[in-house]
């Protein structure tokens, strides 16, 4: 499986700068056994996301479900594995992570617990467009990407 955070899933799914690379590189994935990992974090992150962007203006209430529509199908349909996540464990590497990181790197919770996640999936890569939560991922031992 590969791990990934909202960055990526965001510009899977909300036309950014990155969305043509993100696309490309979910293209490069046969294998379903390396398909990208979802957990309830990035579910919900990436749900209120784009719930937000409707508050804000972003984007009209019909493209906003348009869009949760197309998030909810793809999970439906397989494109992401959706393993069984603990979300105790999750949190507990999380807390490990925080610990270990946050004072000399500055990372947000939500990036942390994408990191824990990934590696309570055992993930071996991590997709990300965030420079810093790149490093992160890379400081546990995970190759980063698209």
């Amino acid at each position: 499986m590969t791990g990934c955070d909202r960055s990526f899933l965001h510009s899977l799914y909300l036309i950014d700068s990155h969305t043509r690379e993100a696309r490309a590189r979910v293209k490069l994935i046969r294998d379903p056994a390396d398909r990208i990992a979802l957990s309830p974090f990035h579910q919900y992150e990436l749900q209120n996301a784009i719930r937000l962007s409707v508050f804000r203006g972003l984007r009209e209430a019909a493209a906003g479900e348009a869009i949760l529509a197309a998030f909810q199908t793809d999970q439906n349909d397989g494109r992401f594995a959706l393993p069984t996540c603990n979300l105790a464990v999750v949190l507990s590497e999380a807390q490990r992570l925080s610990a270990s990181y946050t004072m000399s790197g500055g990372y947000r919770a939500f990036d942390i617990l994408h990191v824990a996640a990934a590696l309570h999936f055992g993930t071996r890569e991590f997709l990300t467009f965030d420079a810093k939560q790149s490093k992160l991922a890379l400081a546990v031992g995970l190759k980063t990407g698209p």
